[in-house]
């Protein structure tokens, strides 16, 4: 599952994979929570284990959806 989440004053985006088993709505649940505070830090972390944190006053839109398929580009046999 991928997770986009766009920054204030920031033209990039940043993207994260969730870890597998993670579930849309509690991830859902804990970008509400730290919304729900201006002065708090969403913590998340990827597939990866690495972790990244947002103070939620910077968080300017949140996508939450299933991870997208690579796109193949060129004339190679299927």
């Amino acid at each position: 599952m991928d997770i986009r989440l766009g920054i204030s004053d920031s033209p990039k985006e940043l993207v994260l994979e969730a870890p597998e088993g993670e579930s849309q709505e509690s991830i859902e649940k804990m970008v509400t929570e730290a919304l729900s505070k201006s002065d708090s830090i969403l913590w998340l972390t990827d597939k990866k284990g690495k972790r990244v944190g947002i103070p939620s006053s910077r968080i300017a839109y949140v996508e939450i959806g299933p991870a997208k398929e690579e796109r193949r580009v060129g004339f190679g046999a299927l």
